[in-house]
C-alpha cells in the first residue's frame, strides 16, 4: 500500500475520532495530533484501535504519545505493513 493511501485511510479514521472534520480534511503529514487537531488521549486510544482493525496490524510497545504528527503515524503503519 502506498504512503498516500495510508494517509487517506488514516484521515478517515481521525475524522471518526474527532469533532473537527474540516481541520482533519485539511491536515498534512506535518499536522500535530494534539496541538493542532486537539486529540485527547481517549481520541488517540480510539484511533489506535481503529488503525489496528483497518490495517490489520498490531501496535507494539510504542506509546501513543510518541506520535507527534500525522506523518509519524503514517510512518509507523507503513513500517508494519
Amino acid at each position: 500500500m502506498k504512503r498516500e493511501e495510508i494517509f487517506e485511510k488514516l484521515k478517515d479514521i481521525l475524522i471518526s475520532a474527532s469533532d473537527d472534520e474540516e481541520k482533519i480534511k485539511q491536515s498534512t503529514e506535518e499536522t500535530k495530533l494534539q496541538t493542532e487537531l486537539g486529540m485527547s488521549s481517549v481520541d488517540m486510544l480510539y484511533t489506535v484501535i481503529a488503525i489496528e482493525e483497518t490495517f490489520d496490524i498490531r501496535f507494539d510497545d510504542v506509546t501513543v504519545t510518541s506520535f507527534v504528527t500525522v506523518g509519524d503515524v503514517v510512518s509507523y503503519i507503513e513500517g508494519k505493513l
